[in-house]
């Protein structure tokens, strides 16, 4: 009940997700519109984090599911039966809006019911659910092309998961009501776990009362963290966007054929999924920076170092070597931002502030391919990718300056939530 939607829904949108650019094109549209179409899922993601946070306090995680289940499913069958490419752009926001509030959702729920002992693992094991269904997701899409002939069966594959989604969030047993809040108490001590108070709306969440401060009031209250943290989250997120993107244009301005790039991608991602859990286990063991630091160093000297071999002799060579550095280097993040945002989250109300958290953490995904795609065409992708690389050095800086300051270490899994002002 914990990680079955989000394995059910990261399967389904990794699916789709291949199939966008074909559908785009066959619709009129060209290269560069079809690449629009693939990116109004980031663009979803990044104007949804924020209401996802404001309808989760509302409503509650397991609603706050089921309606984005409901409005990725309307999504769905509007890129089935599209007329024309606007109605599949805004198919895509649908989707990408439905997974901003799955991962709020998700988030608040684990922030609010998972001890400090172990909350890094249990949200390294979240992200790496999402990285398992955005991995399954394409090979079972070709997998339907070739039984069925049909783009659609693909898409008729995620309108089924979300089905079952829903089945699974309303239907089966309620989380929410079943894993007690745990309540860090005023003073140091171990964490005691007390049972939730279900309000009037029955969500079995936190009692979410009309004082609640909003959004808005919460983004401004936290303006500290969001500005300095928050930045260097915005800089690993950009770094791991990257990577997705760099890895298959570098191997095509090398010469390489498709194969030999998708199999340095492929070893690069294989190293990045090997790692999720043992990033939980080392933020948990030894604290967060321990993750998060190596994580931006790797990525930020890896893409340095590969920006100075595009005209070497064995650039190949260096090419998938360096591809396994970053593979390291972000599966060694693997769950840190969710973390971080769990950890600075209010205690009374997480969703707001970790829709805010979201917000500037898809704003460093989604800017990323634009700005390699910009400094490529001014100058070039070396200089693109040793772009890259400074910006994960400086996320780096970032986090050894601030982490220390705004997130507790683990052997102060009990104290009080310290004051982050």
């Amino acid at each position: 009940m914990i990680y079955g939607p989000t394995l059910l829904f990261s399967i389904g949108e990794g699916a789709v997700l291949p199939l966008l650019p074909v559908l785009a094109t066959r619709l009129g549209a060209d290269v560069a519109t079809a690449a629009l179409v693939g990116t109004m899922l980031v663009v979803g993601e990044l104007i949804g984090s924020i209401p996802a946070g404001v309808a989760v306090t509302r409503i509650g995680e397991r609603w706050s599911m089921a309606i984005a289940a409901a409005v990725a499913f309307v999504g769905v069958l509007l890129m089935a039966w599209s007329p024309g490419v606007p109605v599949l752009l805004a198919s895509a926001l649908l989707v990408g809006l439905s997974s901003a509030t799955f991962g709020v959702a998700r988030l608040a729920f684990m922030t609010l019911r998972v001890p400090f002992s172990f909350r890094a693992r249990s949200l390294s094991l979240l992200g790496g659910t999402g990285r398992l269904g955005l991995f399954l997701g394409p090979f079972i899409a070709a997998g339907l092309l070739a039984l069925t002939g049909s783009d659609t069966a693909t898409l008729w594959l995620f309108a089924a998961l979300l089905v079952g989604v829903v089945l699974l969030v309303l239907l089966g047993p309620d989380p929410e009501r079943a894993v007690p809040v745990q309540v860090v108490p005023a003073a140091s001590g171990p964490v005691v776990p007390v049972a939730p108070v279900a309000p009037a709306d029955g969500t079995g969440s936190p009692a979410r009362a009309g004082s609640r401060p909003g959004v808005w009031r919460t983004t401004w209250h936290f303006r500290d963290v969001l500005s300095r943290l928050g930045l260097a989250a915005a800089a690993l997120s950009a770094v791991r966007s990257a990577r997705q993107i760099v890895l298959p244009l570098w191997g095509v301005s090398l010469g390489m054929d498709a194969g030999s790039i998708a199999l340095v991608v492929g070893v690069s991602g294989a190293v990045d999924f090997a790692l999720f859990y043992a990033s939980g286990q080392v933020m948990d063991r030894f604290g967060r920076l321990w993750a998060t630091l190596p994580a931006c160093l790797l990525m930020g000297v890896g893409f340095l170092a590969l920006a100075l071999t595009h005209d070497v002799s064995g650039a190949p060579r260096w090419f998938l070597a360096l591809g396994i550095v970053l593979g390291l280097g972000n599966g060694l993040s693997s769950g840190s931002l969710m973390t971080l945002g769990a950890d600075l989250a209010p205690r009374e109300d997480p969703a707001p502030f970790l829709g805010s958290w979201r917000t500037l953490q898809t704003a460093g995904g989604a800017l990323t391919p634009a700005m390699v795609s910009a400094v490529t065409a001014l100058g070039s992708i070396s200089l693109a990718v040793g772009l890259v690389g400074v910006i994960g050095l400086a996320g780096a800086v970032g986090f050894r300056r601030w982490i220390p300051r705004f997130v507790p270490p683990p052997a102060r899994a009990g104290r009080a939530t310290r004051d982050r002002e």
